[in-house]
């Protein structure tokens, strides 16, 4: 099951790599089993953000909740 709290245990552990870079991400929602985030700095307008959800978040996610289905970016 995806729970808000489950994925805001999943973005605390990936926050330090992007507060590094001068960026972070917020949890906007979860939709049954649905993640929508809002990153923020630069990491909003970062040419590698795209790789950072997909490859970072996305697969910490899914390790973490097999029920997970999709990340969107609000």
């Amino acid at each position: 099951m995806v729970t808000k709290e489950g994925v805001e245990g999943v973005l605390d552990r990936v926050r330090p790599y992007l507060r590094a870079d001068g960026g972070d991400i917020e949890l906007v929602g979860v939709d049954g089993n649905s993640v929508v985030v809002r990153l923020t700095g630069v990491c909003a307008g970062c040419a590698s953000a795209h790789m950072t959800l997909h490859v970072g978040i996305e697969t910490a996610l899914r390790e973490e909740m097999p029920d997970f289905g999709t990340l969107r970016v609000a």
